[in-house]
């Protein structure tokens, strides 16, 4: 019974996101998009509901172990997608995220892999229904203006630029995605000029025309200027941590993490460059033109040998490695310009698509050399290539517990990654630890800027001005940051929360184990029950603790 209930949920997730099945190549219907409208909402309220109350009624004493871990699945699954529907980020969200509805459909369609006939007409079929979707949208956030929930202007100036440069280069526009079905490229062109490029466009003049002179002030960009917008985030909180905890706590955890820091730069710092003043050192950072990048081909280089040093050592730390190795490509044009300096795409389960981690190329010679490593490690191995690719290995549990959505497990293991990586000597050396740190003083400089923008009344220009007194950070990337915490509120926040988790786990089965620990059953502990919230998860380990 629990397992079809995960099932059943699973489905709703599809019906809800149709584009996902699609790209992990599963079995679906090809030809669909999601379903904005307030009907479509309702729905899927209905159904969480009543998965919820069916999960809660189950005796637990009935249950298995595994039956009754992945009843809690359901329950934080269910509860949690309620939240984000209680959210209504799509009548706000319009920057160049991927939590942004419209802009979502540039940044996921074009990594559909056309197989067969049937998703080569599918695409074609989703391609028709842009118009319909987008014009959705629109009434939607038309109506959410009417109400108060007005994004900040450099939000809805994100937006429209995202689709003037989209608009402004057809010919290498991203949905040219092939396919060999006989007429299919005719096709896609004639739907692409005739029907695509003009709803997009009609889209771009909603944000410039109508949300852009209604639009909050650079000074307000946070959910706590919007109505609700204290209970809305925090139920975000909830989503994206999966912990009990409110945006003061998380902010004030940000300033002692941050705080911490300081001495290991500092060491560091006396060490490479013999300056022990935090200031200097972080002047340095940004500035030193041997930090940065001769050109695209050697950062992407650099992050492929990362990678494959890692793959070397893991087996010395993981009894299980993932069966397939994961690739290195640049972030397609598209979506470079102001996104995110990396992300990891797993593969499809059909083998249609390989896991690959996209690393930011866009005005490398900008980019700091010193940061590549570390987030290669994050996003592949042993970060999300290994998690991800190891949940989807685990095929006797459901879909479900492969692929639940909890940032804070699978962000945290990304970023517990990056400090792992240290202990497995993968560092190429003291400049590339650098990395490392910048890393955890972005993620705690996160809890302090995303509270303070959408709890404190923060400013852009607050979150700005304190990253860069608190980090390394170049000011092209601290501008992105914060542009992305503004687009999308608490995601941001699941990175440390699930770090700082996971290594407290980690020591107290230390101390409990002393010279009977063993690092790679423990790693077989968190990445061998598929993707689960924290607290979840704790009990499994503490469980595993007292077996020993």
């Amino acid at each position: 019974m629990i397992g079809a209930l995960a099932d059943e949920l699973i489905e709703i997730r599809f019906a809800v996101d149709p584009l996902w099945p699609s790209l992990l190549g599963l079995s679906a219907d090809h030809g669909k998009l999601p379903d904005p409208t307030a009907a479509g909402e309702q729905r899927t309220r209905l159904a969480l509901a009543d998965v919820i109350a069916r999960a809660e009624a189950v005796d637990r004493t009935s249950l298995s172990t595994v039956d009754s871990v992945t009843r809690d699945v359901i329950v934080q699954q269910a509860k949690s997608m309620l939240d984000v529907l209680d959210s209504r980020l799509p009548d706000y969200t319009v920057s160049d995220a991927f939590s942004a509805p419209v802009q979502r459909l540039l940044l996921l369609m074009p990594s559909l892999v056309l197989s067969d006939e049937e998703k080569s007409r599918g695409f074609l079929t989703r391609l028709a229904a842009i118009p319909s979707y987008v014009d959705a949208v629109i009434e939607r956030q038309r109506a959410a203006l009417d109400e108060g929930f007005a994004p900040a202007g450099f939000l809805v100036d994100m937006g429209a630029d995202f689709f003037e440069r989209y608009l402004g280069s057809p010919e290498t526009d991203p949905l040219l995605v092939e396919s060999d079905l006989d007429g299919f490229a005719s096709e896609r062109d004639r739907l692409l000029a005739e029907v695509v490029h003009p709803a997009f466009a009609r889209y771009k003049d909603f944000l410039a025309l109508e949300m852009k002179p209604r639009a909050k002030p650079d000074s307000q960009p946070g959910l706590c200027w919007k109505p609700g917008g204290a209970e809305k985030y925090a139920k975000l909180i909830r989503v994206h941590t999966t912990v009990s905890t409110s945006a003061e706590e998380l902010h004030e955890l940000g300033l002692s993490v941050l705080a911490g820091l300081a001495a290991e730069y500092r060491e560091l710092g006396e060490r490479v460059f013999g300056l022990d003043d935090l200031a200097e050192i972080f002047e340095r950072l940004r500035t030193d033109p041997a930090l940065r990048w001769n050109s695209c081909d050697e950062l992407l280089e650099s992050a492929r040998a990362a990678i494959s040093r890692a793959e070397t050592v893991a087996p010395r730390w993981f009894n299980s490695v993932p069966p397939t190795k994961c690739l290195v490509d640049a972030i397609p044009a598209a979506q470079a310009d102001g996104g995110t300096m990396g992300y990891y795409l797993e593969r499809a389960l059909d083998g249609s698509r390989e896991g690959t981690y996209f690393a930011n190329t866009f005005d490398a010679h900008e980019r700091p050399r010193h940061v590549s490593e570390a987030i290669a490690f994050h996003e592949a191995v042993p970060g999300h290539h290994f998690q991800i690719e190891l949940a989807q290995e685990l095929t006797e549990l459901p879909l479900l517990r492969r692929m639940a959505e909890v940032n804070s497990y699978s962000e945290g293991w990304g970023l517990y990654a990056e400090r792992l990586a240290d202990e497995m000597g993968l560092y190429s050396g003291d400049v590339a630890k650098f990395g490392m740190l910048l890393q955890d003083s972005l993620r705690a400089g996160r809890l302090v800027v995303d509270t303070g923008m959408h709890a404190l009344g923060w400013s852009r220009a607050q979150a700005v001005d304190f990253l860069r007194d608190h980090t390394p950070m170049t000011p092209l990337e601290i501008e992105a940051e914060v542009d992305r915490y503004a687009g999308w509120p608490a995601q941001a926040l699941s990175y440390m929360v699930g770090r700082l988790e996971i290594q407290r786990m980690r020591t107290e089965a230390e101390k409990a184990l002393g010279d009977r620990f063993d690092i790679k059953a423990f790693h077989d502990v968190v990445l061998g029950s598929g993707v689960l919230p924290l607290p979840v998860l704790a009990k499994l380990v503490e469980d595993w603790v007292a077996a020993q």
